[in-house]
């Protein structure tokens, strides 16, 4: 057991919402200088937990015990006065606002007449970041830093107002290693300052690097708790699923490749994708790799149509193609997964229906009617189809889990019956079953002849699930690899020449 004092238990906690169970009896503790990782399944009720922790769900049942008080936490401003913060996924910044601005953001400092003292607010500020050893001016916008450095400020935040629960969800979705390196060391101090961390992520091998407890959840309810260095990730996985998940990646490959579907000559776009060429084949999952930043994503958004082609020429089976918008792309039967789904994927305050049929609604719509029957069949094939977990086509796809999110978002555009899938980081914020279902669907698809591009950041995903993998990098092709021969090291050999 962790050596420190007992800062938090949550005992007994419940938690319904209309037709859903989304805590059955939770008990969860946390030790000062702890880091207790959360895991389990997207909808396992890992955010209903901290959402109850942080003040914005009221809880049914249970208790809150902090330093070994019973403490009711009914709104956010009763968690920060018990020292809990949260550090969401989404983070809750201005960025054309200060630095210095946002970390005194609800907590300004005041003169008189109740006016806000800017230049101390500085001064302070820079104090902090220099604290931990973050060189960089306080009274520059927000909108200037990398999303690491922003969410660095969102932990200097926390901590500059004596927060001794910490809670961390996805912290890495979206950081390079090298960032990801810089967060671990601050993680590492807060935990020898005593701050108590709860720690949230799908990337498995992080919580063996940074966490001492983990503790699984599954459909609401506790599975187990177990101490990290004497647990098995295979362990993990099966009590998240409840299941082994033997296949966890589920490639099979082709012996002859397709026709080709798609061929890029020369393509140039915007301030960073220069001279690009490739192809990509029927059946093929090809994958984009590289650092962040390297042009992957804008790669994508040019053969979309989403980005203006500056350069070059795309051509779609064999002939010339005009994508000067989304629209020409899907037309020739080209569909984008986007790697930012809260954005750009999902409506959230529409339904699952709505964002399935999105894009079929002109053969939905017939005259001034709806054709409900073909819009029902339409959503029921790939609700079962995809596994969307959802108690019925008319729940808010705002209300579902990250991983239904996701295959909402593919649902819609596998419903366009596309020959060509470009997934942008189609598993970021998704649980390990999620994965494996999502894997298994790529593969359907690469096996009935879609041209599947799919790019990611997790190395073991575009080694284990690609034919072949393009590494970027600057904007440019760097490098192209069989499967045969692709490995980390030649990855990252590639994507860091000329650095």
């Amino acid at each position: 057991m962790p050596e420190g004092n007992k800062l938090l238990e949550m005992v007994g906690v419940h938690k319904r919402f209309p037709g859903v169970y989304a805590l059955k009896d939770v008990t969860f503790d946390l030790y000062a200088g702890e880091v207790h990782a959360l895991l389990g399944e997207n909808g396992a009720g890992k955010s209903t937990l901290i959402k109850i922790l942080g003040g914005i769900y009221a809880i049914d049942e249970g208790e809150v015990i902090i330093d070994g008080v019973k403490t009711p936490i009914n709104s956010v401003a009763d968690a920060q006065k018990n020292h809990i913060s949260i550090i969401h996924q989404e983070l809750s910044q201005v960025p054309h606002m200060t630095i210095a601005e946002n970390i005194f953001l609800g907590k300004e400092i005041k003169g008189p007449l109740f006016t806000v003292r800017r230049g101390e607010m500085v001064k302070k500020a820079q104090e902090l970041l220099a604290g931990y050893d973050f060189h960089v001016p306080a009274d520059s916008p927000l909108s200037t830093l990398t999303l690491a450095q922003r969410q660095m400020i969102e932990i200097i935040k926390a901590v500059s107002f004596n927060a001794r629960i910490l809670v961390m969800d996805e912290p890495t979705s979206s950081l390079s290693d090298k960032e990801v390196d810089f967060l671990f060391r601050t993680i590492r101090r807060l935990r020898a300052d005593g701050v108590g961390i709860i720690y949230i992520s799908h990337r498995l091998s992080e919580l063996f690097a940074i966490s001492d407890r983990v503790t699984v959840l599954r459909d609401g309810a506790v599975i187990g708790t177990r101490i990290t260095r004497e647990v098995q990730q295979n362990e993990l996985i099966a009590m998240m699923v409840g299941r082994s998940l033997t296949n966890y990646y589920t490639r099979t490959y082709r012996e002859k490749r397709g026709d080709e579907v798609l061929r890029l000559e020369h393509v140039s776009s915007g301030d960073l994708v220069r001279d690009v060429s490739f192809s990509v084949y029927k059946g093929e999952i090809l994958g984009l790799a590289g650092l962040m930043g390297a042009g992957r994503s804008e790669i994508c958004r040019t053969i979309f149509g989403l980005d203006p082609m500056l350069e070059g020429e795309i051509f779609v089976e064999g002939r010339k193609a005009k994508t000067s918008s989304a629209e020409d792309a899907i037309r020739l039967g080209i569909a984008l997964v986007p790697e930012d789904r809260k954005r750009e994927g999902i409506f959230s305050i529409k339904d699952v229906s709505f964002n399935i049929t999105l894009k079929l609604l002109r053969q939905i719509i017939r005259g001034i009617k709806v054709d409900r029957p073909m819009e029902r069949k339409v959503v029921e094939e790939h609700i079962s189809g995809l596994s969307i977990k959802t108690p019925s086509p008319q729940q808010l796809v705002g209300n579902l889990s990250g991983g239904n999110q996701q295959k909402v978002v593919i649902a819609r555009w596998l419903a366009t019956q596309p020959k060509i899938l470009i997934l942008d980081e189609p598993t970021r914020g998704v649980d390990v079953g999620a994965k494996a279902e999502i894997y298994a669907i790529m593969n359907e698809l690469a096996s009935r002849g879609v041209a599947v591009i799919m790019v990611s950041s997790e190395l073991p995903e575009v080694i284990n699930m690609s034919d072949r993998v393009l590494v970027i990098g600057g904007g440019r092709v760097r490098g192209d690899l069989d499967r045969h021969e692709v490995t980390q090291e030649k990855i990252m050999t590639y994507a860091t020449e000329g650095m």
